[in-house]
């Protein structure tokens, strides 16, 4: 059974899980990468590398101890995909304060995922819209240059050009990747009506088919 339907059921195991606990000790992680990056105070040492690495490790350490423990929450569900965007969008903020990133970078990224909320949101909850290909290696390609960026920053100025440069591959594929994940979720709405019509209407003695929603939908 999933995490929504636990969550339906009464079965949610509530906010002060080991995931959960987690995934605020992620978002607290944030704040000092941010600050050392403004203030110049990264330069020289290995501080927000770490933090960054820890940060980005835990995203995975959370979701695999809430399948163990069998501990997903509708708490969960919500703030871990908030951790990673909020993450990476404060961070990627703080570059650009420091000058070391371009803010239409930021701007296109943090467009894009108003417009997949906007027009793809409703597919994502009802788990009929899936992470891409695409989405997948956007990801990758995104967290690999936001750490590039950091160590350059930090304690490897010459790797800036070679991040910079990753960093634009990975904002071209975040718009592909959100296209793609709006154009896909405009052709599954017409069945996703369907689908829940004849879940509340059906009268045909047919048995209605229940709802799936994933934790973070289009997001992972």
């Amino acid at each position: 059974m999933g995490a929504t339907s636990r969550v339906a059921a009464g079965r949610d195991p509530g906010v002060w899980t080991v995931p959960n606990v987690i995934t605020v000790l992620r978002f607290l992680l944030i704040g000092p990468i941010c600050w050392m990056i403004v203030t110049g105070t990264a330069a020289g040492t290995w501080t927000p590398v770490v933090l960054l690495a820890v940060w980005s490790s835990t995203d995975w350490v959370d979701g695999l101890l809430a399948r163990m423990l069998d501990q997903r929450s509708r708490f969960g569900e919500i703030m871990d995909p908030l951790a990673d965007r909020l993450g990476i969008t404060a961070i990627l903020v703080s570059l650009g304060v420091a000058g070391v990133v371009q803010w239409w970078w930021l701007v296109a990224i943090v467009a894009v995922d108003a417009l997949v909320i906007v027009f793809a949101h409703r597919a994502a909850r009802d788990g009929s819209l899936h992470v891409s290909w695409t989405g997948k290696t956007r990801t990758a390609v995104l967290m690999t240059a936001i750490v590039l960026l950091v160590l350059g920053v930090s304690v490897w100025p010459a790797v800036l050009g070679w991040a910079q440069g990753l960093m634009v591959a990975g904002v071209v594929l975040h718009v592909i990747a959100g296209a793609g994940y709006i154009v896909n979720a405009q052709r599954k709405r017409p069945a996703s009506d369907g689908g829940v019509e004849a879940t509340t209407g059906a009268t045909d003695g047919a048995e209605p088919h229940a709802r799936v929603t994933g934790a973070s939908g289009f997001e992972r």
